[in-house]
């Protein structure tokens, strides 16, 4: 396929995209010491700021050499769905009530562990709350898992290598822990429908799977840092009326099973979601902060790759296409890393005729690379988002970021390559 002219300048400004966000401490360094532009710095220094900023830049490129009429027909051709989903399911997960709800049920199968309490209570987080997101969607999942980390462990200054452990075994299993059901994870939601993928087919090929390599990576990194997690404070961030309603916990519970049920429906979830940002301003003495802004990040984040990664099919199609079912399983979990897993496996659900062993290979290397960067799953925005305060500079880093998730993702890969 001969690319167009706005397919190159797509691909190469997707690229830059791409290299910005390893650049994004750079940015923040010239906040610090150029403070004459320091908005202008710490604006393109936001890692969920740069793919949007740069699909500004695609939009007004196709504006210039396609006209209006071209641009505008693009933009409406995008599918916005899943970052209005991960925005209101966000900022929803993140409540006091929600939060009450999963830190009860992490206590309990903490306590019922022969672990001592903070180990016991870290492995329940990165081992309980990733499986969970199969059945309440993997951004919900990461939404709890980071708040909870946030608060009980990387408050109480953990150090960084094991701030990166945790980011990237919480990456790894969020991706893969979602593969139980057919609807909780991106880039198995996208493919589910079309090859009739239901629930008993998906624990069955993947569940059961995704579930032994989730308890291993989570009970690695516990032993690893064993030391370190019983050194630290046992104490969590309260905050103010912590009694709460059972009226108001299960009115909470509704709305996130409300939004969740009708993901793929945004007329009625952010319907819900606004009904549901009217009982919570009644009701704002059972609330902390909601996380509208870094809801908000994470939206434009996921709307930029959106835009620029609709212009990218005219060479990843032709790529996955040419693998045999080995190439394709360890070839998509290598692709993921640079682009959204999910738009891959959109892109094997284009093409008729693919073997059944062609679809589980593209599906697994996409659910198993999901965890490598910031951009390989549609979660992980949430969670760096969440965490990224109690990193130095306020920033993770990329090659940080993937050599942690590397060993989890190692297995994975034997988990549904070798299992």
């Amino acid at each position: 396929m001969t690319p167009t002219a706005i397919q190159l300048i797509g691909t190469v400004l997707f690229t830059v995209a791409i290299l910005h966000t390893f650049a994004t401490s750079y940015f923040e360094h010239l906040a610090h010491t150029r403070p004459t532009h320091a908005g202008l710095w710490h604006l393109l220094g936001e890692v969920e700021v740069v793919f949007g900023f740069w699909a500004l830049v695609l939009m007004v490129a196709m504006f210039l050499t396609d006209g209006a009429t071209v641009a505008m027909h693009y933009l409406d051709s995008r599918n916005f769905t899943e970052p209005m989903f991960v925005f209101a399911i966000m900022v929803i997960a993140g409540t006091r009530p929600i939060l009450h709800t999963a830190l009860l049920g992490v206590r309990l199968v903490s306590h019922a562990l022969p672990l001592p309490t903070n180990m016991g209570f870290y492995f329940t987080i990165l081992a309980l709350v990733p499986l969970l997101g199969s059945f309440i969607t993997e951004p919900a999942a990461m939404t709890l898992a980071a708040i909870i980390l946030r608060d009980r462990f990387f408050g109480n200054g953990l150090s960084t290598r094991l701030q990166y452990a945790t980011l990237g075994v919480l990456l790894v299993n969020i991706s893969i822990g979602g593969t139980l059901t057919p609807f909780a994870a991106p880039p198995v939601l996208m493919v589910a429908g079309t090859w009739e993928w239901g629930i008993n087919f998906m624990m069955l090929t993947f569940g059961w799977k995704a579930a032994v390599a989730v308890l291993i990576n989570a009970l690695v990194v516990t032993m690893l840092f064993r030391k370190e997690l019983c050194l630290l404070s046992a104490g969590e961030r309260r905050t103010s009326g912590d009694t709460l309603p059972f009226a108001i916990i299960l009115l909470h519970l509704l709305f996130l099973a409300g939004v969740v049920i009708f993901a793929h429906h945004p007329a009625i979830f952010m319907g819900l979601f606004l009904f549901f940002l009217g009982v919570a301003q009644a009701y704002e003495r059972h609330q902390d902060r909601l996380i509208l802004r870094e809801g908000l990040l994470v939206a434009f984040f996921l709307a930029g790759l959106v835009v620029l990664g609709g212009q990218q099919q005219w060479w990843l199609q032709p790529v996955l296409m040419s693998m045999s079912n080995d190439g394709v399983f360890f070839g998509a979990a290598i692709l993921t890393a640079f682009t959204d897993n999910a738009a891959l496996t959109y892109l094997g659900s284009l093409v008729e005729g693919l073997s059944d062993g062609f679809k589980y290979a593209l599906v697994a290397g996409a659910v198993t690379g999901g965890g490598l960067t910031i951009i390989a799953n549609a979660p992980n925005p949430a969670g760096l988002a969440i965490l990224r305060g109690h990193f130095e500079d306020e920033t993770v880093h990329p090659v940080g970021l993937f050599l942690a998730a590397l060993p989890p993702t190692i297995m994975a890969v034997f988990a549904f390559w070798c299992m």
